[in-house]
């Protein structure tokens, strides 16, 4: 059967017809869609796992114990996983294992623009990286083969236009692999000093057998055309293809560590004195192995050093010109920057923070960050993921050697905190620094599209699961000042602010109050919040409408000034729309209480 998939489907179906048993990954865009597609394989047991590096050592764990096992992230999450990772590697597996890292030129949704092909070769384990979405099928059932074969982990590197893009694909049975037999091997398995000095041997061994593996498969070839070479790999293949079309000869690469310097030697022999491109994004990696091997070749910097190679910005670059395209006027396209949504449980609690001077907040990774825009310009620094709390307890330490009398708060969100959070919280309690972490428990991982986490209740299925208490966890850890707020209720925020303010030692603040968007408002939750949750609308008294703008403050999109001229001394009107879903924070901040539920 054929039919459109994207990469990251396309992935999930690889793995599922290479008989693949188990999956973990922790949400992260562009990697999030394979791990949830994987679920409609009842023959894989597919879970969230609270990070990255947990996902990795539960699926070499089941690679140990004989079962083929597969572990999904985006690009940041490989340096969390990078421990279990490396030393995998010296082990190799029993089940095949695949490591799949989704890396985003161009930063859509993500704070670097990190190269993880270095990953594989740091690690010394085979990459693979396919084109579009039937190859995402055919490498994920390859590299499960090499796996197997060469006794490693394998990575398959994709960027955020694979994992995005639609293709057609040609849809398999599944081939049944059956579990392999647990051996206890102490001499594979148990790398201390003793046993890792034998491993590395054996590792350089498996690399020379790789070496001569790339040369001789049929994932990287040479596609005949006219006299202009090009050297590429992944999506720039087809980024290539659009601008050169039948005019170049390609040196197609889908495995791509080690690389093929046979097929290199061969592509240059073809080619003569042709002028060729290594067209690539990220770092010139292709490039400096094509140096390496003595050759010219044009690559960076004509070939821009960051972001994505698409023909536009490849015609750019090498013509000097694009192709023509409609003039739009300027005026008629409004800007749209990302924005906490109508009834976020977030919004209150910025509002109040950033009323608080001498204060320095870390943020973290999550719809949350966005508490650095106006109005709140409530977040100074985000390091990365997970990382708020122990920010700010470092802050804070150099905040009382200076006396300056300033106070750090860490922020971050439910799925964070247990990603690795707690860690942090216990670098503050251990410390005993004065810092106030802030869980913003919007009961969801709300930035990659609503995925269940250890503190909702729920699996990745949607089945009841332990679910975690954050405050419980917290007090277990042995925090002594927590509080629990609604952080739509301004009055709780401001006290727990006050309170953990007036204290010379840690302090948590836990917003409760779930996601607007949270896929599954089912009974637990209507018991908790209530019944008329998002449910209530507000609407403005013209009459009592100042046009002051103080509900503005609140930053809700529901929210807007129309002019009136004669309603009031400053001719302005608040008004509500449709999108409003009841939080009621506009109409706690109204000084004359112009704004009414309906």
């Amino acid at each position: 059967m054929r039919m459109l998939m994207t990469g990251d489907e396309a992935l999930a179906r690889g793995a599922y017809e290479a008989g693949v048993h188990f999956a973990s990954a922790y949400p992260g865009t562009p990697s999030t869609e394979i791990l949830q597609n994987m679920t409609q394989y009842k023959e894989v047991f597919s879970e969230w796992a609270p990070n990255e590096k947990v996902s990795v050592e539960a699926a070499a764990g089941a690679s140990i114990a004989g079962m083929r096992a597969m572990a999904s992230m985006k690009h940041v999450g490989v340096n969390v996983a990078a421990d279990a990772l490396f030393t995998f590697a010296y082990t190799g597996v029993n089940g095949g294992m695949v490591l799949i890292s989704a890396d985003e030129p161009g930063m859509h949704s993500s704070q670097n623009e990190q190269d993880n092909r270095y990953y594989a070769q740091a690690s010394k384990i085979p990459m693979l990286e396919p084109s579009d979405s039937q190859e995402c099928i055919d490498m994920m059932k390859v590299a499960f083969e090499i796996s197997e074969e060469f006794d490693t982990p394998v990575m398959i590197r994709i960027t955020t236009r694979i994992a995005h893009s639609k293709s057609i694909v040609e849809l398999k049975d599944r081939v049944e692999v059956p579990i392999r037999e647990y051996v206890k091997d102490i001499r594979k398995n148990l790398p201390v000093p003793a046993v890792a000095l034998g491993l590395r041997i054996r590792v350089e061994e498996r690399m020379t057998k790789l070496a001569k593996y790339t040369d001789e498969t049929p994932l990287n070839y040479i596609e005949k055309g006219g006299n202009i070479g090009v050297i590429a790999s992944g999506k720039c293949v087809n980024f290539a293809k659009e601008v050169f079309g039948d005019s170049a000869t390609y040196l197609k690469l889908g495995f791509t560590y080690p690389l093929p310097d046979k097929l290199l030697d061969e592509f240059y022999a073809q080619m003569g004195d042709a002028t060729i491109y290594v067209i690539e994004e990220n770092d010139p990696w292709l490039q400096h192995w094509v140096e390496r091997r003595g050759y010219k070749c044009v690559g960076k910097p004509t070939i821009p050093p960051f972001g994505e190679m698409t023909p536009d910005v490849l015609r750019a670059a090498i013509h000097g010109k694009t192709l023509p395209t409609l003039d739009v006027p300027t005026d008629m396209s409004v800007p749209r920057p990302p924005i906490l949504c109508s009834g976020c449980p977030h919004r209150g609690f910025f509002y109040e923070l950033a009323k608080r001077k001498d204060t320095v907040i870390a943020g973290d990774i999550g719809c949350y960050t966005l508490g650095y825009i106006e109005p709140y310009n409530a977040i100074d620094y985000v390091i990365c993921m997970s990382s708020a709390f122990s920010a700010a307890h470092g802050s804070q330490i150099a905040f009382d050697k200076a006396g300056n009398g300033k106070r750090a708060v860490g922020v971050l969100g439910d799925s964070t905190f247990f990603h690795m959070g707690l860690n942090g919280l216990i670098e503050v309690l251990y410390n005993g620094s004065k810092t106030i972490c802030v869980v913003l428990d919007n009961r969801i991982t709300g930035m990659t599209g609503g995925q269940e986490h250890p503190g909702t209740g729920k699996d990745i299925y949607g089945e009841p699961a332990h679910e975690m208490d954050i405050e419980a966890v917290c007090r277990a850890l042995g925090a002594k000042n927590v509080t629990v707020v609604n952080p739509n209720n301004l009055s709780q925020v401001r006290n727990a602010l006050d309170a953990a303010y007036a204290k010379d030692e840690p302090s948590v603040i836990i917003t409760r109050w779930p996601c607007v968007l949270k896929p599954d408002m089912d009974e637990a939750v209507y018991e908790e919040f209530g019944r008329d949750l998002f449910k209530k609308k507000y609407f403005v008294e013209d009459a009592k409408c100042i046009g002051c703008k103080a509900c503005m403050k609140v930053g809700c999109p529901s929210v807007s000034m129309r002019e009136c001229p004669g309603a009031n001394k400053l001719g302005m009107l608040a008004q509500i729309d449709a999108t409003c879903v009841g939080c009621d924070v506009c109409a706690q901040v109204c000084p004359t209480k112009a704004i009414q539920q309906k």
